[in-house]
């Protein structure tokens, strides 16, 4: 059995400082939530988290497919409920890229593999959220 570990320790105010297997991450609230904005939002550290989930699975896929590809970037926006807790209820992956128009079915699969089968991230979104993807060819 695989388990992961963390250890946050309090710095002041809102914010936190937290060791992940020797890399050091704060967390902060911004100033409108009493924080010094001093580093990101727990929970918009989840969108990063998913983000980079997703991501490496494409780039993993495409490139066991050996699809050539450039300018891979990840936007997601989510939706908070309005009730406390306050909890992510809608997300929205929007995957930005450039590939040959005939590598785009692949990108598409890589994709829908990441959503369905790899990404444990969005797995676990799935618990509490819709998820809903998009791609962006460019250029």
């Amino acid at each position: 059995m695989t388990t992961h570990w963390t250890h946050t320790k309090y710095n002041e105010g809102n914010a936190f400082t937290t060791d992940i297997t020797g890399h050091a991450l704060r967390t902060d609230t911004g100033h409108d939530d009493g924080g010094a904005d001093s580093g990101p939002s727990p929970k918009r550290l989840m969108l990063a988290s998913l983000a980079g989930c997703t991501g490496i699975d494409v780039v993993s896929i495409l490139n066991k497919m050996k699809v050539p590809f450039s300018d891979f970037s990840i936007d997601v926006h989510a939706v908070l409920t309005k009730d406390h807790p306050k909890i992510y209820n809608f997300v929205k992956i929007n995957y930005k890229i450039k590939v040959a128009e005939e590598d785009k079915p692949k990108m598409v699969k890589a994709v829908s593999l990441s959503q369905e089968t790899y990404c444990g991230v969005a797995a676990m979104f799935r618990a509490f959220a819709k998820l809903d993807t998009e791609i962006d060819f460019i250029g």
